[in-house]
């Protein structure tokens, strides 16, 4: 047996909510809607990963999800045009990402990265 894949699921009562965030700033494409569940992401090949931690690294909260970008100035800079509130960084960590903390509509912090 092989894991596939691993889904984040985040309840809400407003799944609309997740266009402006998830699609209009980073990207990714609605893949299924059926009103009750609307699922975003993308095609590209992405290695299965699941993170367990005590801390978020340089002593910040542990954040909900880590969404790796290519570009992650031009992520910050529209997570910023699209009025969400920045938590933490942009910061270049000593472990080689560059990153930063935002909330999400559905008040998860999200944690968005490139490697240099």
């Amino acid at each position: 047996m092989k894991v596939r894949r691993i889904v984040a699921n985040i309840e809400t009562r407003d799944i609309a909510a997740a266009k402006r965030f998830y699609q209009d700033v980073l990207g990714l494409n609605l893949m299924m809607d059926h009103g009750w569940i609307a699922t975003y992401g993308s095609q590209a090949k992405m290695t299965v990963q699941i993170s367990f931690a005590v801390e978020g690294g340089s002593g910040t909260p542990v954040p909900d999800l880590s969404i790796e970008v290519d570009d992650v100035e031009a992520a910050l800079e529209g997570m910023k045009q699209a009025g969400f509130v920045i938590e933490y960084g942009p910061a270049d960590e000593p472990w080689g990402v560059r990153r930063f903390f935002v909330r999400d509509p559905f008040s998860k912090l999200v944690n968005i990265l490139s490697h240099r």
